[in-house]
């Protein structure tokens, strides 16, 4: 009861800060479920296409680290990292709406769009995610971490159940909207939500790129490295199923291309309904505990995801029960895994400092990237070489791989590292 005492003085600049991941929210699950399609019009092999699909995530690789280290050093009258959100963000927005006009004309026009739209994207998104943990306490960031996914997973309802139907009137109309979306919370974020100025201390204390690297690296401690293996392989099974659900649902399902995101929507309203409690729930719990527990779940269920077909044939099920099946196992996935993702963040944040949050944003999408460049070219082969249901079944190997690697996790929990920033101090 103290903690929701504490945390509720952050609420409301949590949720305005939320904006900034409402955005991703809006953009990527119409990214992920339409360009696969836009590229099926020009390529036949999945694996290819799973290549392309790599693109915004290669390109996450490299920028997210660089351009979080150099916010973590950007200092002007608006923040550090609101220069970078009030310029991207608006061009994102711009060239997003711009993708399907780009894929109606030729291949080379939709890689165009898809490589510009994305470095200003990616560029954003290390800003947009440091600016939570610069601003709440530490004690506090798991429930703020379930607020702001409340917020992703409201854009990505309002993407895939409201614009993705309207694919059907007009294939821009649903990206020209969500752009005009992400303008609109770009400018909530500018007009209420207010960097903290660092403490002079802080400023003193602030150590170079290198030296935090090596400090992380060869401290003795393997948690920060666990921890960071073990969200490889669980964004190597959530990345390698992601691009390839509008296709299932369209190819296996036979579902009209208005639903194809269907299942990332109806993961996206178990998700804001389980962020929040999911996020004082592992208060209680503890962030590993809770974790863990959701990996084990989430393997189980990518391995039902192949027999809902066979279920009901089994048992004479009427028609489209499959389907219904299938989303059922969608809401339950999404329920779990922003269990995962809303505590894994706050680890990390939870061994840094004031001077060096933007180091250990990067080093978590270097690390989400580098699965995520990795897992779609190979699930990719593998429907081409043993069809859909080869990819649940990897995915569950690596969520139980994830499993046993952060078994070995000793910190990150809200009450046992030490008080370096006076963000925990608040």
């Amino acid at each position: 009861m103290d903690n929701q005492k504490g945390f509720r003085k952050y609420l409301i600049l949590t949720f305005l800060i939320g904006f900034g991941f409402f955005t991703m929210g809006l953009m990527d699950p119409l990214y992920d479920t339409y360009i696969p399609i836009f590229l099926k019009r020009y390529i036949r092999s999945n694996a290819i296409i799973g290549s392309v699909m790599t693109l915004d995530n290669l390109l996450q690789l490299f920028l997210i680290p660089v351009i979080s280290i150099w916010s973590d050093r950007t200092r002007t009258r608006f923040g550090r990292r609101m220069p970078f959100i009030i310029v991207m963000l608006p061009l994102s927005a711009i060239l997003f709406s711009m993708i399907p006009s780009m894929a109606g004309i030729s291949l080379a026009a939709l890689i165009i769009i898809l490589f510009l739209f994305n470095i200003f994207k990616t560029s954003v998104r290390g800003p947009v995610v440091a600016l939570m943990p610069d601003t709440i306490p530490g004690d506090y960031r798991s429930e703020a971490n379930g607020v702001i996914n409340t917020m992703g997973g409201i854009g990505l309802i309002i993407g895939t159940l409201v614009l993705a139907r309207l694919m059907q009137l007009n294939e821009s109309l649903p990206f020209v909207t969500a752009g005009a979306f992400v303008l609109f919370a770009t400018l909530i974020l500018f007009i209420f939500v207010k960097e903290r100025k660092p403490e002079e201390t802080e400023e003193e204390k602030q150590p170079s790129v290198i030296a935090s690297l090596k400090m992380i690296f060869t401290s003795g401690d393997s948690s920060v490295i666990r921890i960071l293996f073990s969200l490889f392989f669980w964004f190597m099974a959530y990345e390698g199923a992601k691009p390839f659900l509008g296709l299932y649902l369209v190819d296996v399902m036979k579902v009209s291309s208005g639903n194809a995101a269907l299942a990332q929507g109806i993961a996206g309203i178990a998700s804001v309904l389980l962020a929040i409690p999911s996020g004082y729930l592992a208060h209680k719990m503890g962030r590993r505990n809770f974790i863990r527990m959701s990996l084990t779940i989430l393997a189980l269920i990518l391995l039902l995801v192949p027999t809902t077909g066979y279920i009901s044939r089994t048992f004479a099920l009427p028609a489209g029960s499959s389907l219904i099946l299938f989303l059922i196992l969608m809401f339950f996935y999404g329920a779990v895994w922003i269990g995962v993702v809303v505590n894994s963040f706050p680890m990390l944040w939870q061994m840094a400092s004031y001077g060096n949050m933007g180091i250990y944003t990067g080093l978590y999408y270097t690390f989400s990237q580098a699965a995520a460049i990795s897992a779609p070219p190979l699930t990719g082969a593998i429907i081409d070489l043993a069809g859909y249901p080869g990819i649940f079944i990897f995915g569950s190997i690596c969520m139980m791989a994830a499993w046993f690697v952060m078994g070995g996790v000793k910190r990150g929990e809200a009450h046992n590292e030490p008080q370096e920033s006076s963000t925990q101090n608040a």
